[in-house]
């Protein structure tokens, strides 16, 4: 069900205690027109407010609201950034009780840099509060770290005279522990920002990955059960529950929010995150020797490029200089050529070349070096 209104008056609408799950993106007070394009179309809308108190007294007009429609079992997650998360962190406390206070979320995501004076921003908040201890909650795990010792949590442990031990059966040996399907998932979600490129992306503003939604529903819901975003925007919370078999209710006073959200759903689509799927370790494609090496420069190392290994953090002559070190599969005139051509796409007027041989005729803009060990070798001979 969807309804192009305000949700104070659409949510008058929804039958009490019937919500199993309320995720809401309100606006978040940042005095701000948001304002976004894509393929030639445009989207905005304003989160101006004549006071701090005014934009409070509108989210809690509809929370109370929300509070009447959602079960005793159902839980509400209210997202924002630090425009107003505190003030919101006290009338959520206000609205469902301190005591029903269950997450504060941290949703983490690289950004590039900006002009900014200060620390990047590179979070916001996701509020978790039920309307009852009785809540439903599905745990859901996350794979052991690289540095967890996982022949060790796979045997039980003991406390004996203040110290933890491995439990014993009568006869000595050590007892196994029941099955272990991973670490508990924590209140830090490290989910990729959507991608400019990525296909779910619509050019709707404040638009969230379905990724984040995805584990919000699964954390709270069961098949069957029914969702409910009062500000549904883009239309991602339902898309979401619709892939994930749950009923959805969605409600916008925006009649552009309104029609993309009918457009996602009738033809669903969930871009795949390459860095959720594979980690960030897939992503590291240099090997040991040729990171040794580029440790020992000033550089910012570069991934997944042939031609290119880092980039001097230095600029020369107002220029990127990129470096690249010859690998053993390498030959030096293709080493010395792939360099050459990444180095003219990026605009360098210096490269340099790391490699154990010695070019007879390099590019006239190329510096070529010996590693420091064979440096040494030679001024020792």
């Amino acid at each position: 069900m969807l309804y192009l209104d305000d949700c104070i008056n659409a949510l008058k609408l929804v039958k009490k205690n019937s919500v199993d799950l309320i995720y809401l993106d309100p606006p978040f007070f940042t005095q701000k027109i948001q304002k976004l394009s894509k393929d030639n179309k445009s989207y905005e809308f304003s989160d101006i407010w004549e006071s701090r108190e005014d934009y409070l007294n509108y989210i809690k007009q509809r929370l109370l609201l929300m509070r009447d429609v959602l079960k005793d079992t159902g839980s509400i997650f209210l997202h924002c950034n630090d425009s107003a998360s505190c003030y919101l962190k006290i009338m959520m406390d206000e609205v469902f009780g301190e005591d029903n206070f269950r997450s504060e979320i941290i949703w983490t995501y690289k950004r590039w840099s900006n002009s900014r004076k200060g620390l990047l921003p590179c979070h916001q908040t996701i509020f978790f509060y039920s309307k009852t201890k009785n809540f439903k909650f599905n745990t859901l795990y996350c794979e052991y770290s690289p540095t967890t010792n996982i022949d060790q949590i796979q045997q039980q442990r003991e406390r004996i005279d203040g110290k933890t031990v491995y439990k014993k059966d009568s006869e000595g040996n050590i007892i196994q522990a029941t099955e272990k399907k991973g670490v508990p998932l924590s209140d830090v979600w490290e989910i990729p920002f959507l991608n400019p490129k990525a296909k779910e992306r619509v050019g709707y503003p404040t638009q969230k990955p379905i990724e984040l939604l995805d584990r919000i529903i699964k954390i709270c819901t069961d098949e069957n059960d029914l969702v409910l975003d009062p500000f549904m925007g883009s239309g991602t919370t339902l898309v979401s529950a619709k892939l994930l078999n749950r009923r959805y209710i969605g409600i916008d006073k925006s009649a552009e929010a309104y029609n993309i959200a009918k457009c996602r759903l009738d033809k669903p689509i969930k871009t795949k995150s390459y860095l959720m799927e594979k980690g960030v370790d897939a992503y590291l494609t240099k090997k040991d020797e040729i990171y040794s090496i580029l440790k020992q420069i000033d550089c910012n190392i570069v991934q997944r490029n042939k031609g290119i290994d880092a980039i001097l953090k230095k600029l020369y002559k107002n220029t990127p200089v990129a470096i690249k070190v010859q690998k053993k599969t390498e030959n030096l005139n293709d080493a010395i050529d792939l360099l050459y051509k990444a180095s003219l796409k990026k605009g360098c007027i210096k490269s340099v070349l790391i490699t154990e041989e010695s070019p007879n005729n390099p590019p006239e803009n190329m510096i070529v070096l010996n590693p420091i060990n064979i440096q040494i070798e030679h001024h020792l001979k």
